[in-house]
């Protein structure tokens, strides 16, 4: 069902993968999806949300995604199949990362940053934050997240992944690796990211391995696909 509501204000979105009519972080989203509720001070459904959601991805044959989105009160819902896909080619977007601490609708910078990707011929692009010594976005600014996913790379012996306070969305798959692992956050600037094996997650796809970043061949590390096997509960 797609959403019909009207009002002039924003929603909050989860976006969930079904597998086998099962929702497996669905008490995560619904967390998440309370938390920023509460913070930004926006109505709650009437509607038993959790119900809306299962009954959907009871009716999705396979493995599926499942889209919620909550406005003004009232919550919607979303299908559509789910496709396995290659290792993504990624590029840096040319616009400046903007704090997105909770999953809303106003996404045009992702928008924006996703479109460049495409235009260059890659699948995505990673945002920076602004500001530093190469001038508005330029190498020193931070490394951030991804228009649909939270990164992490291998550092030596640590995992890691960049820190809450750079105004990343706290991802219900960032919240899994973290669980699966111990996870340093960094603030680390783009300028000394070269040649890290990285690693993208969300919800919907789990772990995925990056094939490039900036145009040269990201190297697979043995530990990401350890993880990626049991990023999944039974």
């Amino acid at each position: 069902m797609a959403w019909a509501g009207g009002g002039a204000g924003y929603g909050l979105i989860e976006t969930m993968r079904a597998r086998g009519a099962r929702l497996p972080f669905l008490e995560l989203h619904l967390a998440r999806l309370r938390r920023s509720l509460g913070a930004l001070r926006l109505p709650e459904p009437q509607q038993d949300v959790a119900a809306l959601a299962l009954a959907a991805a009871a009716g999705t044959p396979g493995d599926g995604v499942v889209r919620l989105e909550v406005r003004d009160g009232r919550a919607a819902i979303e299908t559509r199949a789910w496709a396995p896909a290659g290792p993504p080619a990624i590029i840096v977007a040319t616009e400046p990362h903007a704090p997105y601490g909770h999953k809303t609708t106003d996404r045009g910078v992702f928008d924006r940053a996703l479109a460049e990707a495409r235009r260059a011929g890659a699948d995505d692009a990673l945002l920076v934050t602004p500001g530093g010594e190469g001038g508005e976005r330029g190498e020193w600014g931070h490394v951030a997240e991804g228009t649909t996913w939270s990164l992490f790379w291998w550092d030596g012996d640590r995992l890691c992944t960049p820190a809450l306070d750079l105004g990343i969305l706290p991802g219900v798959g960032r919240a899994r690796v973290m669980e699966l692992a111990e996870v340093s956050e960094e603030r680390v600037p783009l300028v000394e990211f070269a040649g890290r094996s990285l690693f993208l997650v969300n919800a919907v796809r789990g772990i995925v391995q990056i094939g490039s970043f900036r145009g040269r061949d990201v190297p697979l590390d043995a530990r990401t696909v350890e993880l990626s096997l049991r990023f999944w509960p039974d």
